[in-house]
């Protein structure tokens, strides 16, 4: 045994696709690392490529890329990236998608659909991804269709450190735009000791991005709203509701979402007259291009960064939101 050196020590390798280098690069400098060089590029045929330019042998790698657009080119440049650190003999390998790939395909809503959230887990799991990790999963049950751990962060207390130093919450109502976001809204409602008011919303399931509002449950007359999202893409759901909430005589209308994909033409309409003002986190990039004076953007790499800290070091990630979500 005398020939075989043991020195138990971890090594912490951050990698990052092309999607946003800027966030994993504030993830890198949060966490006082540095970001591996990667040889990435794509053929004149659409293939991607992808070489690390140092040895990940052994380590504990995290491999950090955003889903924006074009969301396959990136989802595919992550599965590479993966599989290469798989083949260079890298000892762990953790996925970190702040917004997940097809997390709206989490189900069949009808005869014949497919549930791409699940194809990308598996696809994410056969190119060699020990574990996943992401930030406020439009369904939490995405969780279940990876076979391994899913670290599930919230955006909740990076928003929440926000509104609570810029909004008065003596007269605030938190809003669900849907029923699907009852859930995480109630949670809202109880962290700022807010009421909670819902909207029932209709969708034609034959014309994509079309919403018809319905009713309102709860009292809005006279109170500043606070919507609270996962997402916003192109910005006609909460546009629609925004415009229910000021004929119902809402105050003021403030809209909360963690990824802000805003695909056209989220960037005009959401600066609506329905509309006070808009926070999201930077879990998928906002040019400038998409930005608006009543536009806030918050960062999201603390959050990443401590989390990534807590994996490494064996620690709680559930320990960073007081088991509140």
């Amino acid at each position: 045994m005398s020939g075989i050196k043991i020195t138990g020590q971890k090594r912490l390798v951050i990698v990052s696709g092309r999607g946003y280098p800027e966030l994993a690069q504030q993830i890198a400098d949060e966490l006082g690392s540095e970001l591996v060089p990667t040889d990435a590029r794509t053929f004149a045929n659409g293939e991607i490529y992808a070489r690390y330019d140092e040895s990940v042998r052994g380590c504990d790698a995290f491999v950090i890329q955003s889903h924006t657009t074009p969301i396959n080119e990136w989802l595919m440049e992550q599965l590479v990236m993966v599989d290469a650190l798989k083949r260079a003999s890298a000892k762990r390998i953790t996925v970190v998608a702040p917004f997940y790939p097809y997390a709206r395909q989490d189900k069949k809503g009808r005869g014949r659909e497919p549930i791409s959230a699940r194809l990308v887990a598996d696809l994410f799991k056969a190119a060699g991804a020990d574990r996943i990790m992401s930030v406020d999963l439009h369904a939490a049950q995405i969780q279940g269709f990876f076979d391994g751990p899913v670290d599930h962060l919230f955006a909740m207390p990076v928003l929440l450190e926000h509104f609570r130093t810029t909004l008065d919450t003596s007269n605030l109502t938190v809003v669900s735009p849907d029923m699907g976001r009852v859930r995480v809204a109630d949670i809202w409602s109880d962290k700022l000791g807010s009421p909670l008011a819902i909207i029932h919303k209709r969708r034609d399931p034959l014309v994509p991005n079309k919403v018809t509002v319905h009713d309102i449950v709860g009292d809005v007359k006279g109170r500043v709203c606070l919507i609270v999202d996962d997402m916003i893409d192109t910005g006609g759901t909460i546009v629609k509701a925004s415009e229910a909430l000021k004929a119902a005589g809402a105050l003021s209308v403030v809209v909360a979402a963690t990824h802000a994909i805003f695909s056209e033409p989220a960037s005009t309409i959401l600066q609506s007259e329905f509309i006070d003002s808009v926070v999201v986190t930077d879990t998928l990039p906002v040019p400038a291009s998409k930005r608006f004076e009543s536009l806030t953007v918050l960062s999201i790499a603390p959050l990443l960064a401590r989390a990534i800290h807590e994996v490494f070091d064996d620690g709680s990630v559930t320990s960073m939101f007081d088991g509140a979500a």
